[in-house]
């Protein structure tokens, strides 16, 4: 009988490992993206409820590691914003993960994330987009998003790249919004009795890969040109956007 490592045998560890290292490499420069790929591509060998709050506390690994290098390039003022709208809806995100099925929600966020990401490679801009009301509403939608999915990132990317802000500030923005949504997004699958023992163990055997990836990340964004970055962030959300639904309508 095969050896179990944290409840995996370990070709499947080592195919998780490897997803975590790639992902990792993608947040680190992106800022986003990670908890998409992750939930994506685990979800093939773990169940959602075991995926999204390994995602979880590994975000908030990640943007703790990264914090420090960007912390002068945050947009306070948005991801306080931000967290508001979240802290109010990631409760209900959560519980949806665990009560009902979330692939239905899945299906309407990458038809949403492509058709909005198609929208704005053709030029869509936001009026009056980074009016308080207006942030905190996108907050909301994220909050729902990343307590069923993890993914709510996502949603957030698509409303900041309809404005004007740097790519700096962007991805800095980003990792601070995603270290304080996730924090509590962890408490909340905490309340609902989702980090089991081996949720646990294997978040922990992901930390390394993480970090090494995130590293590789960093210093390809340090030698990348905004307007480069802008490009990649929206080719990287059509990517990730179309992935995920063939998955979910194939039934891989």
């Amino acid at each position: 009988m095969e050896a179990m490592i944290a409840g995996l045998p370990p070709p499947t560890l080592l195919f998780c490992i490897l997803v975590v290292f790639l992902a990792a490499i993608v947040r680190g420069y992106s800022g986003f993206g990670f908890s998409a790929l992750l939930v994506t591509a685990l979800s093939l060998v773990m169940a959602p409820a075991q995926v999204v709050p390994i995602a979880l506390m590994l975000e908030v690994v990640a943007s703790t590691h990264m914090l420090p290098k960007v912390w002068k390039d945050v947009d306070r003022r948005l991801v306080g914003w931000l967290f508001l709208g979240s802290a109010i809806a990631l409760p209900v995100g959560v519980h949806l993960l665990a009560s009902v099925p979330v692939e239905p929600m899945r299906v309407v966020l990458y038809i949403l994330c492509l058709g909005a990401a198609l929208a704005i490679w053709r030029g869509f801009k936001m009026r009056n987009g980074e009016g308080a009301t207006r942030i905190v509403g996108a907050g909301l939608v994220s909050g729902v998003v990343n307590g069923a999915t993890a993914m709510g990132g996502l949603m957030v990317v698509i409303f900041l790249l309809t404005g004007s802000m740097t790519a700096a500030t962007m991805r800095a923005s980003l990792i601070a919004y995603f270290l304080v949504i996730d924090m509590y997004g962890t408490a909340m699958t905490g309340a609902e009795n989702l980090l089991t023992t081996n949720v646990l163990l294997r978040t922990a055997l992901f930390i390394l890969p993480l970090l090494a990836g995130n590293w590789l990340g960093h210093q390809k964004f340090l030698s990348t040109a905004p307007e480069s970055f802008r490009r990649y962030t929206l080719v990287l959300l059509m990517i990730l956007s179309g992935i995920g639904l063939l998955r979910v309508l194939s039934g891989w």
